[in-house]
């Protein structure tokens, strides 16, 4: 049975999306929740349900993507008996059983047209009619619509419907990629060793060597936090002494599979031990937190101190914008 799951993290543009939930969850509202892949937006979209009234309701989850046009209709509407070969009993949709509760509409930027016109409906009315019927059903479902795709764009090329999105958009909660997290990489590194050290029944992590840890904090994470969790587990299970400090982590589990030609092609998205040189943890940190000053200084030296203006300049929100301020010691009085 699903649950309220923990979400760790402390980096202040973390904690701001966190906020950013917990004041949307009561509204009830159609939302939006976007982010990158492996940037966590389900348990984003689950804690949205779960913080809501209708938390004791049903949550649904259906994957728009995994499924083909005719599939995905006749899933989230249901279908009558006979209303196609093989329908030989009726079929209640997703929409029906999430009655009360949350459905979360997972990639649902690959909804197809006719799709997206009966979810235009059910938002709008909540009203739905199965596959092969005539009755129209009212449901009382709150819509959470889940992407990694830039619907504006979709919308531009016609793949989107603009009406629907408009429904949809109440509010949009971003989910920051690992990258703007910078604070949360090594505890979140250190959480999925400890989980991995016992699913390896071993006895204990010794935790990260600093080149590990500079490893973690240099890597630009594509794959976010998913990606994270893979390395970690990966290097601590291809490490042969688990009484020491892990030493390395293992990025790219394809390195020397593939040719020479291949490996050139290739993009790289950070350094190993072998192409540069170790250095210290804590002057990598205070690296970036002098750049985040100095990036903080300028917007709001652009903006006549006016940080709501400096926000939109960094493209944060005004309260990252506040928590970075405030994890920097730039605001007034601190």
């Amino acid at each position: 049975m699903d649950s309220l799951q923990p979400i760790l993290g402390e980096d202040p543009v973390f904690l701001a999306a966190l906020e950013h939930v917990s004041r949307l969850a009561p509204i009830e509202r159609p939302c939006l929740v976007i982010g990158e892949r492996g940037s966590g937006k389900e348990l984003i979209a689950s804690r949205l349900h779960y913080l809501s009234r209708r938390w004791a309701g049903p949550l649904v989850k259906v994957n728009c993507a995994a499924l083909t046009e005719s599939l995905l209709d006749t899933e989230l509407f249901g279908h009558e008996a006979g209303a196609f070969t093989g329908a030989a009993k009726r079929h209640v949709g997703r929409f029906e059983r999430a009655h009360g509760g949350t459905i979360i509409l997972d990639e649902i930027a690959t909804a197809s047209p006719m799709v997206q016109e009966k979810l235009l409906r059910v938002v709008e009315y909540g009203e739905i009619e199965r596959v092969g019927g005539s009755d129209v059903i009212k449901v009382d479902t709150r819509v959470i619509g889940v992407t990694n795709e830039n619907l504006r764009e979709r919308v531009k090329t016609g793949k989107f419907r603009a009406d629907l999105l408009d429904r949809l958009a109440f509010d949009v909660i971003a989910v920051p990629p690992l990258r703007q997290r910078s604070d949360d990489i090594l505890p979140l590194a250190e959480q999925f060793a400890l989980e991995m050290t016992k699913r390896l029944s071993r006895q204990v992590f010794a935790g990260f060597t600093p080149n590990a840890a500079r490893q973690l904090l240099s890597h630009s994470w594509p794959g976010n936090v998913r990606e994270l969790r893979n390395a970690v587990e990966r290097s601590l299970y291809l490490s042969e002494d688990d009484e020491e400090p892990l030493g390395h982590i293992v990025l790219d589990p394809f390195k020397g599979i593939w040719t020479e030609t291949e490996r050139d092609s290739a993009p790289t998205t950070s350094g190993t031990p072998e192409e540069s040189p170790p250095a210290d943890t804590t002057d990598f940190k205070s690296q970036v937190a002098s750049f985040e000053t100095k990036l903080l200084e300028q917007a709001l030296r652009q903006n006549a101190n006016n940080q709501t203006e400096a926000a939109k300049t960094l493209d944060l929100n005004y309260h990252q914008f506040r928590r970075l301020l405030d994890k920097h010691h730039l605001l007034p009085g601190k």
